[in-house]
C-alpha cells in the first residue's frame, strides 16, 4: 500500500520536499545544492509540458552548452518535482510517467531543434534527391517511452530515421546519410553526457535495424527494407510500443512499420515468439541471480508486459484498438472482448501498479536505474516506508501477492504449448536402439522403415539445420516427431514423410513457420494430406511456405471461391500497401492463396477438371484486371482516367482449360486516337508484363507469352484495334486463325472487349476451300509433331498421334472450314461442347464425337493427374490410354484423313 493521498491543501510544498529528501538520498544532494529549485507551492501542481517548454524556451539556448545546461536544469526540477508529488501521496502512477515521458519528448525535440539548425548553418539543409522537401530526423521512441509510461530513472530507446537519401543544399554540401548521422551523435551527447549539471537521459540506441552494427540513422527505404528482408519476431515486439516523437512524416513512417507489427491475420505465432523470447529472459535471470529483480524476475512488470502484448501481436492486425501501446491502456480492452477474465485483468492491472510504484522508488534512492530489491536494511527500510509499509516483511509478503497472481496467470496462458516430449521424439535423436527405432516405425504402418528413418537421419545432420539458432532447432524437435505421427495416418506415410520433411527443412529457417505448424496442429495434418497426394503440391508450400497460414481453417480452404468478394477484398489490400513492391507481393500472395485453395480441393476429389479449370481461369482474368488497374494508376504521363486498353487471351487461358502452372497465351490492344495513345499503351504493356514476370520474394505471378500478336516476335507489342483487324483480315496465317478460335477478352476496355469478338467472329467466318484449309492445318501439325520428338517409347497424351493436339487441330479445322455455314461454331464454348456441336449439326458422325469427347476429357486427367506427380513430361505406357487414342485417331481420320 501507498500513503492515502494528501489534498493539496493538507500538504505544504516544504513537508512533501522534507518527505522526498527522507526517502531519497537523491534529492537530499538536489536540495542540498540548490535548495531553491522549486518555485513555491510549485509542487502542489502536476509539472505540466507546457510549463516544461516555457522553462526551456526562458533558457535562451544559444549553442550546444546552453542546450545541455537548460535541458539538465531543467530534468532536475521535473524529477524532483514528481518524487515529492509521488511521495508525498498527490500522484499517481499515471502522473508520474505521463510526466516522465513528456520531459523526454520535450528534451528530444528541442535537443534534435537546435541541432538540426546548429548542423544546417554548417552543411546546408538536407534533401530529397530530387532537390526538393526538406528532410527532417524523425526520432521514434521505443519501449517504456514508446508507451508513455517512462520510469524514474530510465534508458531511453531511440530509433533515428530520415525519409530520404539525398545531399544538403548551401553550406558544405554533404550526404543526406552523413548529416543525420552526425546530428545523431550530436544528439546522444546533449542527452547522456555526464556534465556538471548532471545527464538527462542515457540513449539506447541498439534497437535500430541491425542493431550495435547497424548505421546511427537510417533512411525509410532501409527501415522498410530491413522489415521485409530481415526483421525478427522479437524485434515486432520491440516495435509495437513505437512512436514518433518528432519529424514531418510520422504518420508515413509510421504506417511503413504496422504490416511488419501487425499480421493481417490472427498471429497466434506470436505465442511460441513471446514464449521464446521470456524463456531466454528467465534463463538470463536465473543465470545472474536476479530473481529479486521486480521487473524481468518470475511475476514480474515483464511477464505482465508480455501477456498484454501477446494479444496485441495476435489481434492488433485485425483490431486497432488493442494496438495501444500503454499496458495500463489496452488491459481493460482485453477484458471487454474477453481475451482475459474481468478478474484476471483486474488482478493484472494492480500487481502492475504495486510494481511500477515500487520500481520507482527503488529509482529515487540514488537516481539509478535499476528493478532489484535492495539488500542492505537501511535501504529496506526507507524503501518499505516510501511505499507506505510499517516494515519491510510486511512489504515482502503484499509483493509476493502480486507476483504470484502474475505468474498464475502468465503461466496459465502459455501453459497450451506443453513442453513436454512426444511418444516418438526418439526417432528424431540419434541413439544406438536403432531396431527399437526401425520397429516403432513399423508398428506405425510405415513400408519402408529403415528408408524413412535414414531421411530422419539426413534431416538431423543437414547442414541447414545443425546452423540453427537454438530456438529454431527446438521447434524442430517438437515438430518432427508430429509429422512423423501425422503421415503414419495417411495413405502413403512413406512418401507423405520424406515430402514433408524436405518442406520442414525448406521453412526451418523462419522460426514463425516452425511455430505456426506447432500452434495448429491440424495445419501440420493439412499440409500432409496435401503433400501425401501430389509431389507437386509439396513443392508448391515449399515454395511459397507463406501459405500455410492458408491452411489453419478448413472453412475457407475448401469454400467454393466468390470471385466478385475476393475481388473486392484483393483492392483492400492493395490500396493498404505502401509501394510498387509491397503491392506486387500482396497480389502475388493473393494468387498462390487461391491457387493453394483450389489444390486443396482438387486433391479431396471435389473439383471435377473443367470446374478446376473454370477456377483457375476465373482466377488469371481477376489478377489480371486487377494488374492492369495498378499499371495504368502508376503510369507517368497517362492521358485518360481510364484507358482504351484491353487484354485479350489466347490458349488455354483463352479455351478456359489452364492448369496450374500455365504460361498465359496474351495480346494487347487499344483503341485511342489520342496522339500520345501508342506510347502510353507500349509502356503500360511493358509495365504490366513486368508486373506478371517478375520475380519477387512472393515469386512470381505468371509466365507470359506475347509472341501471338500481329506478326508475332517482329510485331509491335501492342496494335490498335483498326490494325489487329486489317492484320487478320488480310495477313494472318491460318494456324492464326486457328488460335483465335480460343482467343477471348479477358480484362480492361469492355467496349474493346466487345468489338474484338465481332472481329473474332468475322474472321472465323471467312468462307474457306475446305481442301486447302485441310492441307494447312495437316501440315501444321506435322511441324509440331515434328518440334516435338519422343524416342521414350511411351505415349505422349500432348502431343503423340492420337494425343491431345490432334483433337484440337480437329476442333480448329471444323470451325474454319464450316462456321461461315454455321455461326453457332464461333463460340468459344471449349473443345468438349464443340465435339457435341458438330455432331449435331452432321459434321462428324455422332459416335466418333462422343467417343473423341469421352477420350479428351480422359486424356486431360491423365495429363493432369502426370502434371500434380511432378513429371517432366505427360507420358504413360501406351496400352495405359490405348483405347484413347484410338477414338482420337479415328476422329482425326474422319475429318482430316489417315494421319503420317
Amino acid at each position: 500500500m501507498l500513503p492515502p493521498p494528501s489534498a493539496p491543501g493538507a500538504a505544504t510544498q516544504g513537508a512533501l520536499l522534507l518527505r522526498a529528501r527522507d526517502l531519497s538520498r537523491y534529492a537530499r544532494r538536489v536540495l542540498a545544492a540548490e535548495p531553491g529549485l522549486l518555485p513555491p507551492g510549485s509542487v502542489l501542481e502536476p509539472f505540466s509540458a507546457d510549463a516544461m517548454r516555457a522553462q526551456v524556451a526562458a533558457a535562451h539556448i544559444t549553442d550546444e552548452t546552453t542546450l545541455k545546461s537548460a535541458l539538465r536544469g531543467l530534468r532536475k526540477r521535473v524529477m524532483l518535482h514528481v518524487m515529492a508529488r509521488d511521495l508525498g501521496g498527490l500522484a499517481d502512477l499515471n502522473e508520474v510517467v505521463t510526466t516522465l515521458s513528456a520531459l523526454a519528448d520535450i528534451a528530444i525535440a528541442t535537443a534534435v531543434g537546435h541541432l538540426e539548425r546548429e548542423l544546417a548553418a554548417q552543411y546546408g539543409e538536407p534533401t530529397a534527391e530530387d532537390g526538393g522537401r526538406a528532410q527532417k530526423l524523425h526520432v521514434v521512441a521505443m519501449g517504456k517511452l514508446g508507451g508513455c509510461e517512462l520510469n524514474a530513472s530510465s534508458d531511453i530507446d531511440l530509433v533515428l530515421i530520415y525519409p530520404e537519401e539525398g545531399t544538403t543544399r548551401g553550406g558544405r554540401s554533404v550526404s543526406n546519410h552523413e548529416f543525420f548521422v552526425r546530428l545523431a551523435r550530436r544528439l546522444v551527447a546533449a542527452l547522456e553526457e555526464m556534465t556538471a549539471d548532471g545527464f538527462v537521459f542515457r540513449v539506447d540506441l541498439r534497437l535500430r535495424p541491425l542493431g550495435g552494427d547497424g548505421p546511427l540513422a537510417c533512411s525509410f527505404d532501409m527501415l522498410e527494407n530491413y522489415f521485409i528482408t530481415q526483421g525478427r519476431e522479437w524485434e515486432r515486439y520491440a516495435w509495437s510500443k513505437a512512436r514518433v516523437v518528432c519529424g514531418d512524416r510520422a504518420q508515413e513512417l509510421m504506417d511503413m512499420a504496422r504490416p511488419f507489427v501487425f499480421r493481417r491475420h490472427l498471429d497466434y505465432s506470436a505465442f511460441e515468439s513471446l514464449r521464446d523470447l521470456h524463456r531466454e529472459v528467465r534463463r538470463e535471470v536465473e543465470r545472474r541471480d536476479m530473481l529479486d529483480d521486480i521487473k524481468l524476475g518470475p511475476g514480474g512488470i515483464r511477464e505482465i508486459e508480455f501477456i498484454a502484448q501477446l494479444f496485441q501481436l495476435v489481434r492488433g492486425g485485425r483490431d486497432a484498438a488493442l494496438r495501444e501501446p500503454a499496458t495500463l491502456a489496452v488491459l481493460p480492452r482485453l477484458a471487454e472482448r474477453n481475451v482475459l477474465p474481468a478478474s484476471a485483468v483486474q488482478e493484472l492491472a494492480s500487481a502492475y501498479v504495486f510494481l511500477r510504484n515500487l520500481e520507482h522508488r527503488l529509482q529515487y534512492l540514488d537516481d539509478k536505474q535499476t528493478q532489484r530489491l535492495p539488500a542492505d536494511e537501511t535501504d529496506r527500510a526507507l524503501i518499505a516506508s516510501a511505499m507506505g509499509y510499517a516494515d519491510y516483511a510486511t512489504l515482502g509478503t503484499g509483493l509476493e501477492r502480486h507476483r504470484s497472481a502474475v505468474t498464475r496467470h502468465f503461466d496459465g496462458l502459455f501453459a497450451a504449448a506443453s513442453d513436454d516430449a512426444h511418444p516418438l521424439a526418439a526417432l528424431w535423436h540419434a541413439g544406438d536402439d536403432e531396431a527399437s527405432q526401425l520397429d516403432l516405425l513399423r508398428e506405425l504402418g510405415y513400408a519402408e522403415p529403415a528408408r524413412s528413418l535414414a531421411r530422419i537421419a539426413a534431416l538431423r545432420a543437414s547442414g541447414r539445420v545443425r546452423q540453427m539458432p537454438q530456438a529454431s532447432l527446438a521447434r524442430m524437435e517438437r515438430l518432427v516427431p508430429l509429422v512423423i505421427e501425422t503421415a503414419a495416418r495417411l495413405p502413403a506415410p512413406d512418401v507423405t514423410l520424406e515430402r514433408m520433411l524436405k518442406l520442414v527443412e525448406a521453412v526451418g529457417r523462419r522460426e514463425a513457420y516452425l511455430a505456426l505448424l506447432l500452434q495448429y496442429p491440424r495445419t501440420t495434418e493439412h499440409a500432409a494430406r496435401l503433400a501425401g497426394a501430389s509431389p507437386w503440391a509439396a513443392d508448391y508450400l515449399t515454395r511459397h511456405p507463406i501459405l500455410l497460414d492458408e491452411l489453419i481453417d478448413a472453412r475457407t480452404l475448401y469454400a467454393t471461391p466468390d470471385w466478385s468478394r475476393l475481388q473486392a477484398q484483393l483492392r483492400i489490400r492493395l490500396e493498404e500497401a505502401v509501394d510498387l513492391e509491397q503491392q506486387m507481393d500482396v497480389m502475388r500472395h493473393f494468387k498462390h492463396a487461391q491457387t493453394l485453395h483450389l489444390l486443396a480441393q482438387d486433391l479431396e476429389g471435389e473439383l471435377p477438371l473443367e470446374t478446376l479449370s473454370d477456377h483457375l481461369s476465373g482466377l488469371a482474368d481477376l489478377v489480371l484486371a486487377e494488374t492492369l488497374r495498378l499499371s495504368w494508376q502508376r503510369l507517368s504521363g497517362r492521358h485518360r482516367d481510364a484507358p482504351r486498353f484491353a487484354i485479350v487471351a489466347y490458349g488455354k487461358l483463352g479455351g478456359k482449360e489452364l492448369g496450374y502452372a500455365s504460361d498465359l497465351d496474351l495480346i494487347f490492344l487499344f483503341d485511342d486516337a489520342a496522339p500520345e495513345a501508342f506510347e502510353n499503351y507500349a509502356r503500360l504493356a511493358q509495365r504490366l508484363n513486368r508486373w506478371l514476370t517478375s520475380m519477387t520474394p512472393a515469386g512470381v505471378l505468371y509466365e507470359t507469352d506475347l509472341r501471338l500478336r500481329p506478326d508475332g516476335v517482329s510485331g509491335l507489342l501492342v496494335s490498335s484495334l483498326d490494325g489487329f483487324a486489317a492484320y487478320q483480315r488480310r495477313q494472318a496465317w491460318i494456324w492464326e486463325h486457328q488460335a483465335l478460335t480460343r482467343a477471348r477478352w479477358v480484362a480492361g476496355d469492355p467496349d474493346i472487349g466487345r468489338r474484338f469478338e465481332a472481329i473474332r467472329i468475322e474472321v472465323l467466318r471467312q468462307q474457306r476451300e475446305l481442301a486447302p484449309l485441310r492441307a494447312e492445318v495437316v501440315a501444321m501439325r506435322d511441324r509440331m509433331f515434328e518440334a516435338h520428338p519422343n524416342t521414350s517409347g511411351r505415349f505422349d497424351i500432348k502431343h503423340d498421334r492420337g494425343g491431345l493436339i490432334d483433337v484440337e487441330f480437329v476442333v480448329q479445322y471444323l470451325v474454319l472450314g464450316h462456321a461461315y455455314s454455321h455461326v453457332e461454331l464461333t463460340g468459344n464454348i471449349g473443345n468438349l461442347a464443340l465435339l457435341k456441336l458438330a455432331a449435331r449439326l452432321g459434321l462428324l458422325e455422332e459416335s466418333v464425337a462422343l467417343a473423341a469427347h469421352d477420350a479428351y476429357r480422359r486424356l486431360r486427367q491423365a495429363q493432369h493427374a502426370l502434371r500434380l506427380r511432378g513429371e517432366k513430361y505427360a507420358r504413360v505406357d501406351a496400352s495405359a490410354l490405348a483405347a484413347q487414342a484410338a477414338a482420337v485417331r479415328a476422329l482425326w481420320n474422319s475429318v482430316l484423313g489417315a494421319a503420317g
